[in-house]
């Protein structure tokens, strides 16, 4: 991105056995660092982390922009569990103060069935759709597409 851009990628607690509680305490912790008009970007869990933070928690920052990529939305269809990544019934909140909203999903993404998309369109109708071909889950080094965006929003 180059260096008009400060990137924080935490790193969250206990990836194989996550629990919602911990990675919350984890991200407050890195508030303080972040200035106004941030763009979130969650990829797969961090993706429904973000919804579900941003649901029921009031942010004391500006957000410009908050990017879901391979987010789920439920277990349906999914062979592991969201435990307590569980989304509330209502994204309201997040999409009050989630900044613009984009969805990036690949047709093809073997852990996060294509359909979970639809759930997150229906419950946020003023978000935007970027359906992408032949990327899996994104576990790609490389994500032009991602770079382009950012640069846009900024």
């Amino acid at each position: 991105l180059g260096e008009d851009f400060d990137v924080l990628s935490p790193r969250m607690p206990n990836g194989t056995n996550a629990r919602y509680k911990e990675w919350k305490i984890w991200f407050e912790r890195i508030i303080p660092f972040l200035k106004k008009n941030v763009i979130f970007i969650g990829h797969s869990l961090g993706g429904i982390f973000l919804a579900k933070y941003l649901s029921e928690n009031r942010f004391p920052k500006r957000i410009k922009a908050t990017i879901l990529v391979a987010a789920p939305s439920d277990d349906k269809d999914r062979e592991e569990t969201l435990a307590d990544f569980r989304l509330p019934s209502s994204l309201s909140k997040f999409a009050e103060q989630g900044g613009m909203i984009y969805l990036i999903h690949s047709k093809d993404d073997p852990i996060v069935p294509f359909e979970q998309l639809e759930k997150y369109k229906q419950a946020l109708p003023n978000s935007k759709t970027i359906i992408l071909d032949n990327r899996e889950h994104f576990n790609q080094e490389a994500f032009p597409e991602i770079i382009k965006l950012i640069k846009h929003l900024s």
